[in-house]
């Protein structure tokens, strides 16, 4: 059985590490069974076998080689037992679909976490892409864009 982290703020390095090597049963563990993820493009799983499901493909295909990097985390509690981490993370090493690799992204990671008898376990989670220069997404008819205002 994995051990879950101890403190909120180790919940992101533990992420991070399981990626680094991975380690899908290690990441889906930090898991409650009916915690929810959305992805970077808003794609929802809602438990924690669809969490380990989605994980391996990806870390077995276009993140096969990547590097993650955790940034700077910043936990905050929000009631006894019950907080919420925010961590940024610098990815390298994904592959495009004509297997080349991508120029390296950051993102933030956002998860919710409660207290257990083991340690802290995640509720839920959330990806965001940074996109550099940009303040919210433009929707037209082909897509979505980034778009900035000018007060970024």
């Amino acid at each position: 059985m994995t051990a879950l982290p101890q403190s909120p703020r180790e919940i992101p390095a533990a992420f991070v590490a399981a990626w680094a090597v991975r380690d899908t049963g290690a990441l889906a563990a930090l898991f409650a069974s009916d915690a929810g993820f959305v992805n970077v493009v808003g794609i929802w799983w809602e438990d924690r076998a669809a969490i380990e499901g989605v994980h391996d493909h990806a870390l077995t295909r276009f993140f096969a080689q990547s590097r993650p990097v955790l940034g700077p985390v910043k936990p905050r509690w929000i009631g006894e037992g019950v907080a919420v981490i925010r961590a940024r993370m610098r990815l390298s090493g994904q592959l495009a679909p004509d297997g080349a690799e991508a120029p390296a992204r950051g993102t933030i990671l956002s998860f919710v976490a409660e207290k257990t008898a083991r340690g802290w376990r995640l509720l839920s989670a959330q990806n965001t892409d940074i996109v550099p220069g940009a303040e919210t997404q433009l929707a037209s008819a082909t897509g979505l864009r980034p778009q900035d205002y000018g007060r970024s």
